[in-house]
């Protein structure tokens, strides 16, 4: 099985996140336009991340090279770490006692018209109350420590890619040798 993964190309691998990222955006517009749970800035920020790991996974996919898995895959890790960091932030705020737990503050939409986009993230990075309540439990994790396990799972894919990139050239594991033992010279 290992050894399988081991010989995906990274274009494979960019196409298995850049599906992932799919699915888990449309799992939360699920979520919240069929179940009624309105996301909380933090899951918002949680959001872009996952649509940035998406953008970065797609070129990958179209992208011949083999190098640029690479590049993608590297932007795509970035994205995903960005993701766990805001996840694990968003599991500490939930987990803090009730007397512990910031105040709510304004609506995010309030906040992106009337604040500069720093002091919007200070905010929002900071937390609030909405950000500390617990929504939704499944199997005993709550959403976002399935974010956290979805980013987990999609920064492995981007190390997927990124290996991919230095484990081949041209397409082999090896480039061609011709008779006298030396790389062949390809026309331009």
């Amino acid at each position: 099985m290992s050894r399988r993964l081991m010989g995906m190309s990274g274009r494979l691998w960019c196409l298995i996140g850049f599906l992932m990222c799919a699915g888990m955006i449309v799992f939360a517009y699920i979520l919240q336009h069929v179940f009624d749970l309105e996301p909380c800035p933090l899951c918002i920020f949680q959001r872009i991340a996952v649509i940035v790991a998406g953008l970065c996974f797609l070129p990958g996919i179209f992208y011949r090279p083999y190098r640029s898995a690479a590049v993608w895959g590297g932007l795509a890790l970035l994205s995903s770490l960005a993701g766990i960091a805001l996840a694990a932030r968003h599991l500490w705020l939930q987990s803090l006692p009730a007397d512990q737990v910031p105040s709510c503050g304004p609506p995010l939409d309030y906040m992106l018209e009337s604040l500069p986009l720093w002091s919007v993230l200070r905010q929002v990075l900071s937390g609030s109350g909405e950000c500390a309540e617990i929504q939704g439990i499944f199997l005993g994790i709550t959403l976002p420590g399935w974010t956290m396990i979805g980013f987990i799972v999609l920064g492995v894919v981007a190390c997927g890619a990124l290996f991919s990139a230095f484990r081949k050239t041209d397409g082999r594991t090896t480039p061609p040798k011709d008779n006298k033992g030396d790389a062949p010279r390809y026309a331009a």
